[in-house]
């Protein structure tokens, strides 16, 4: 068998990287307290979100930029719009009232016809602004509330926005959670009341379309009292020469006996900073499933964190990340076990090629409070040639011997046994390559909804492409 190493070609993103004319109204570039006062005119926010914004710039003005994980050098806030208003009047309810060229975009990407194929609603953010949003008419009878987090900021449900917003992730939580809170824009609010079932997914998809911007939308959701929700979350954007920064934030109030999966997948271009945050928060018996997939970005700190705050409540994670050439992905997932006889599970799978780093971080903490807990870590990387690179940093702080904790992790490349072994049996080296990753990442992408599994699926097999030299 010929070892020499395959020339593995490039994701093929072009299928995101459509764009329109840039026709949309900005703040100017950079971050002042002007600029932050003029989004929050813009936006009509009550007087206390107007302290919220001006109080966050401060925090970040004097907090120190990340120091753990990759290099950002190359993001300058001075040349980031921190809001982008798309060339649409207003949030609609009728997918028929957004402008064509947005209603366009979406179409392309499939929503809303995942709407008309099952899902219970639909979000869609373009660039700093919500421009659709619709919920099915038997799950808002169920008394569920999906919309747009701004109007419900200014409508009934304000007094609840301002409880939770910003309590799981405050803005002295790191630089760019204070940056989030002074330049936020858009997002979703879902409400689930006590002990109702949602049998379909809700979904959010945010396109970021303008060249040098920031997108900062917010997700609040929260699911009462034996309460079940889905909730699906995509993002895109178009390729540009010029560096993009998304740094939202979510965050997730799981009830007691409730459960809520929150799954994403990240299918940012190579240009983008993605510096994302989440988190949730589960009472007792409630139960946490976070579903992660990071295809795109040029950079990424990612760490979804889940505090166990009610006895036995219970978190799972499963992700999977494929970082390629100019890549550098760092993510992973946090566990605060801060209540007795809890349980978390992680299970992670990465995949590096053409120069790629992929780095899994994990924080798992249990507290004197959390005895009889149990914690597991297993993570799995693979790496496609000899110029990548994969590294594991776990780390478990256990503060109590009444306390079950493991780790597993492992690391390795494609054996050249198995790619000979599908040869033989008349299967192309390339497709023997893709099955083998594939395999590799099954039990995760068996986990994603059905239409971003075959979407996995098919950027695997789009990477493995290339000339045999």
């Amino acid at each position: 068998m010929n070892k020499e190493k395959t020339n593995v070609a490039d994701v093929d993103r072009s299928f995101y990287d459509f764009r329109y004319a840039d026709d949309s109204w900005k703040v100017k570039s950079g971050l002042t307290p002007e600029i932050v006062a003029q989004i929050s005119e813009e936006k009509h926010d009550p007087d206390w979100m107007r302290e919220f914004r001006l109080k966050s710039l401060e925090i970040f003005e004097r907090t120190e930029m990340p120091d753990w994980g990759p290099s950002i050098e190359g993001l300058d806030m001075d040349n980031i719009v921190t809001y982008v208003r798309p060339n649409a009047e207003r949030m609609n309810t009728r997918w028929e009232d957004v402008p064509t060229d947005i209603k366009d975009t979406f179409r392309r990407l499939g929503i809303p016809q995942a709407e008309r194929e099952g899902l219970a609603g639909v979000g869609a953010q373009y660039d700093s602004e919500l421009v659709y949003h619709n919920i099915r008419k038997e799950v808002a009878e169920l008394g569920v509330v999906y919309t747009d987090i701004e109007s419900a900021l200014h409508g009934e449900y304000g007094d609840m926005i301002r409880e939770h917003f910003m309590k799981l992730v405050p803005p002295t939580d790191h630089k760019f959670a204070a940056l989030h809170g002074a330049v936020w824009s858009g997002g979703s609010f879902v409400y689930v009341p006590p002990h109702v079932k949602v049998e379909i997914p809700l979904q959010s998809y945010f396109r970021l379309n303008a060249p040098g911007a920031g997108q900062f939308e917010h997700t609040l959701i929260i699911v009462d009292e034996g309460a079940d929700l889905h909730f699906i979350e995509g993002c895109s954007a178009p390729k540009y020469n010029v560096a993009n920064l998304h740094a939202g934030c979510v965050e997730l109030f799981v009830g007691r006996n409730a459960r809520l999966r929150y799954s994403t997948i990240e299918n940012w271009s190579k240009n983008m900073y993605n510096l994302n945050t989440k988190r949730a928060k589960v009472e007792e018996g409630g139960r946490i499933e976070w579903v992660s997939g990071s295809f795109g970005s040029h950079v990424s700190y990612l760490y979804p964190m889940s505090v166990l705050d009610g006895e036995g409540a219970r978190s799972e994670f499963t992700g999977v990340t494929f970082a390629g050439a100019g890549q550098n992905l760092d993510t992973g997932c946090k566990v605060l076990h801060n209540a007795p006889n809890t349980s978390s599970y992680v299970n992670t799978r990465s995949i590096s090629k053409d120069g790629g780093a992929s780095t899994f971080r994990s924080a798992v903490v249990i507290t004197p409070r959390a005895k009889g807990s149990k914690a597991a870590v297993s993570c799995q990387s693979l790496m496609i040639d000899d110029i990548s690179r994969s590294d594991t940093i776990p780390a478990m702080d256990v503060r109590t011997s009444e306390a079950n904790v493991g780790h597993e992790a492992r690391i390795g490349r494609i054996s050249d046994d198995a790619v000979f072994y599908l040869m033989s049996r008349g299967i192309s080296e390339e497709e023997a390559r893709a099955l083998i990753v594939s395999g590799f990442a099954e039990n995760v992408s068996k986990e994603l909804p059905l239409e971003y599994a075959v979407e996995m699926n098919n950027l695997i097999r789009i990477e493995m492409k290339g000339a045999i030299g």
